[in-house]
């Protein structure tokens, strides 16, 4: 990775305009010319405004500018929720005139907070007047104005040849594979022509956020959006994707090391299943365990609940005799039974940050991860009183 910054031709601001009572809460991206884009939105039968607005927007291929509001989603508030995102993205356009006549259906709009209320767009519409003399090459106040329970602003960068590719991310609760899950804009000054970046941010996101599982739940406002403008000229298309699956996967880590409450990373990998997706599914069941959670987080080396979380994929092919994992490099299970180990060793190696489980199903070639992280007093304390905070 390398120091994080925006690429060529992409500038943003962000700012408090009083959504949160205090840091910044409405982030404004945009490229200086039009760029090819691609983007994977939440499946979660009640979307927010701006996933159906950006469902509608992203058909054409070509956007120029993202604006994004924290501490309110925008979700189940209908109509009138709609034409709030319409305006956010009107105004977002204005303000964005300075570099170019951007038309609003160019503007992508994001929104992350509490369900079912909606935008106070009276504060909006005063806070975002003047923004467009923010713009600089600084992602980190946009990045900070996306935040909602994150505990620190995700922005990480990738060179590919002349080109650069930067991922400006948020998330921390109500994460789980089913696209895209959380908030992450991608950008590039490499030339990419909207198939192929659509193709290669597929592939990211399958390995990564497709992967990602913090409390099990799918947020109603998930979206990874991707913008190349084209500054830097071609780039090894190989590379190119290489690079975009080391940022989105990076990112995935953060957003699990980074979940409500949370203490360390989880990673389960899994290999010898029947297929890819039987060792996905394994791997997710054994890293959403909350007594796997909650083993990782009192490092405590009760290793049965591996076995109990593979054993509960009943619909995948398992021979229990031929199960064998280890926790941190250490071997725990042997063809489907506990071994002996050190417990005071592996209690010492469970404090440190990622915790890995390792299993190997064998009885195929399908492989495997899931990410996650441990289960803490404070995902309770965070959320039992989120709304009224």
């Amino acid at each position: 990775m390398n120091e994080p910054r925006l690429p060529r031709g992409f500038l943003a601001a962000g700012r408090n305009v009083g959504l949160k009572p205090s840091d910044n809460d409405l982030a404004l991206f945009v490229s200086r010319r039009p760029a090819a884009a691609a983007a994977l939105f939440t499946r979660n039968h009640f979307p927010g405004a701006p996933i159906v607005l950006g469902r509608e927007r992203i058909r054409q291929g070509r956007l120029q500018g993202l604006v994004v509001n924290s501490a309110c989603s925008n979700v189940a508030t209908g109509e009138a929720g709609l034409e709030d995102a319409r305006e956010m993205a009107r105004l977002a356009a204005h303000e964005l005139g300075a570099h170019g006549d951007v038309p609003e259906e160019m503007v992508l709009v994001g929104s992350t907070g509490v369900i079912g209320r909606r935008l106070p767009m009276d504060r909006i519409r005063t806070g975002i007047q003047g923004m467009g003399q923010d713009l600089g090459t600084d992602p980190w106040p946009a990045a900070r104005a996306i935040m909602t329970t994150d505990t620190r602003p995700k922005v990480f960068s990738m060179q590919v040849g002349d080109a650069v590719v930067t991922a400006v991310g948020k998330g921390a609760g109500m994460i789980a594979p089913n696209m895209a899950t959380m908030l992450v804009y991608l950008f590039t000054d490499a030339e990419m022509e909207t198939p192929r970046l659509h193709e290669a941010l597929q592939a990211a996101s399958r390995a990564s956020f497709g992967v990602l599982s913090v409390d099990t739940d799918t947020s109603t406002s998930d979206m990874v959006v991707a913008l190349a403008n084209g500054e830097a000229g071609e780039v090894d298309p190989e590379a190119f994707g290489a690079a975009l699956h080391a940022l989105c996967t990076r990112v995935a880590e953060e957003v699990a090391r980074d979940g409500e409450g949370a203490t360390k990373l989880v990673r389960v990998q899994v290999e010898g299943a029947a297929d890819p997706s039987e060792a996905r599914q394994v791997a997710r069941s054994v890293v959403e365990s909350p007594l796997i959670k909650t083993m990782a987080y009192g490092a405590d080396p009760n290793v049965g609940r591996i076995l109990m979380a593979v054993g509960k994929c009943v619909g995948c092919r398992i021979k229990p005799e031929r199960v064998q994992a280890s926790v941190q490099g250490v071997e725990v299970i042997r063809a489907g039974q506990s071994v002996e180990f050190d417990e005071s060793r592996v209690r010492e190696l469970l404090g440190g940050d990622p915790v890995e489980i390792r299993i190997d199903l064998d009885v195929g070639r399908g492989r495997g991860q899931a990410l996650g992280c441990d289960l803490t007093a404070g995902y309770i304390e965070e959320n039992a009183a989120y709304a009224s905070s």
